[in-house]
């Protein structure tokens, strides 16, 4: 497969799957084709809610928008041809998508209550679950990662910790569900010639390619930010009024989607078989 190439705007969302409607956590970034600084776009009501983003994705459509969300698309299954062991669930991410959406009465499209109600028996929240290590199961994705040097990778099935992407995924796979056909999805649809896309991202690479170091993948001050943009051949931003974690993040990873979108290697990833891509998902920019 070649890299798509009519893509014009890129766009990095950093996503929560924190309980409630609005969400400080959620950050969203867009630049243009060139070398401009990308730029927050402004939540409707202040405070983006998982039901803004989606519609904000929504409304890329018809736009030609590579749109890159921080959280797994899909829970292992390659590994133990199940995702949830002993439940009856179905065998395709899509389908899925839409069994965790049906089992969820979460605000917001959140899905904390689709963990706790399987604590213990398939996601791991505290010390009364058991041993840790018998949720630890990976994707194909993070399993490559892994052991191409990337570092310890992330399960949907542990929700303990400041480092966890359980909740968030979950939460995340509904939001995927609703989208539909609206927008395609990367991998599991084919990428098209025209339009907006959706890939999965880890914003961790994003820094790791501007230079940080593990452990240190966090941009907290304006001067670091502009540093590691220009690594990716951005321009400086405009200064924010406040430099979190979401925002700098989706605004370093939304430059480096830009500057890596073209690379044939990202979308024809050497360990991405037929059963991940369409059981499991990729992130983009592990290859």
């Amino acid at each position: 497969m070649i890299a798509p190439d009519h893509f014009t705007r890129f766009a990095a969302i950093d996503w929560s799957g924190a309980k409630g409607s609005r969400h400080r956590g959620i950050a969203v970034a867009m630049c243009a084709a060139g070398d401009a600084a990308p730029v927050l776009v402004e939540a409707p009501n202040g405070i983006w809610s998982r039901t803004d983003a989606l519609r904000w994705v929504e409304a890329q459509a018809d736009t030609p928008t590579l749109i890159g969300f921080d959280f797994s698309f899909a829970p292992p299954i390659v590994e133990r041809s199940a995702y949830l062991p002993g439940e009856e669930t179905p065998a395709t991410a899509r389908r899925f998508w839409a069994y965790v959406d049906a089992h969820c009465p979460d605000e917001d499209l959140g899905a904390a209550s689709f963990l706790e109600a399987r604590r213990g028996t398939h996601f791991y929240l505290g010390a009364a679950d058991g041993v840790k290590a018998r949720f630890m199961h990976f994707r194909r994705c993070e399993a490559h990662y892994n052991a191409n040097g990337g570092g310890k990778p992330s399960t949907v099935y542990d929700a303990i910790g400041a480092a966890q992407v359980a909740k968030a995924s979950f939460a995340g796979m509904r939001l995927l569900h609703h989208l539909g056909e609206n927008v395609p999805v990367w991998p599991f649809d084919p990428v098209p010639d025209k339009g907006a896309l959706v890939v999965e991202i880890y914003t961790a690479i994003a820094a790791r390619a501007a230079g940080m170091r593990k452990g240190r993948s966090k941009v907290r001050e304006a001067e670091a930010l502009d540093a590691a943009l220009a690594q990716f051949d951005s321009r400086p931003h405009a200064p924010l009024i406040r430099y979190d974690d979401h925002a700098t993040d989706a605004i370093l990873t939304s430059a480096w989607l830009r500057r890596h979108a073209g690379r044939n290697e990202y979308w024809n990833p050497t360990a991405l078989t037929p059963a991940a891509a369409q059981g499991e998902g990729w992130t983009f920019g592990v290859i």
